[in-house]
């Protein structure tokens, strides 16, 4: 019996020719489903178990990088602190140093006026000491300079 009422040549299936393609495509449907779907199954559970394995590998290793990123900003972070305590702490004696040099040089100085003006004093004296007993002559001679004539040293020298 033809299932087709034309004619298309060897196309034209015959109804117990479908029912054997379909029994034979039913038995390897059947056989290859029994044979492969379990393998396809395993490779398909072991890759999704490979994924999951490696996503949550992956997901540890950036909770372990934020980790450390954490505990280097904060040792940066207390580097900073301790970089700025240093400086400070330079600052303030860098200023307690510049402090006393001043002092030490006003002192110096101090030092240096007292023993300088002790030292013109003293030459001072010498030097008064030294012209006291000449002033007398020394007036009389300057005088008649001034005025054009010789004067007489006078009598109380």
């Amino acid at each position: 019996m033809k299932l087709l009422p034309m004619n298309v040549g060897p196309l034209n299936p015959t109804v117990p020719d479908l029912l054997i393609g379909l029994v034979l495509f039913l038995l390897c449907f059947w056989v290859m489903a029994g044979l492969l779907l379990p393998r396809i199954n395993r490779t398909l559970r072991e890759r999704e178990a490979l994924t999951t394995g490696r996503a949550s590998e992956a997901e540890a290793t950036l909770a372990e990088a934020a980790e450390v990123r954490a505990r280097y900003e904060a040792e940066l972070t207390a580097a900073r602190h301790e970089a700025a305590r240093i400086r400070q702490q330079a600052k303030e004696e860098g200023t307690a140093a510049m402090t006393a040099a001043r002092a030490d040089g006003i002192r110096e100085r101090d030092e240096l006026v007292a023993a300088a003006t002790a030292g013109i004093a003293a030459a001072r004296a010498a030097a008064e000491a030294e012209l006291r007993p000449h002033v007398d002559a020394l007036a009389a001679e300057l005088a008649g300079r001034i005025l054009g004539e010789p004067l007489s040293a006078p009598i109380g020298s």
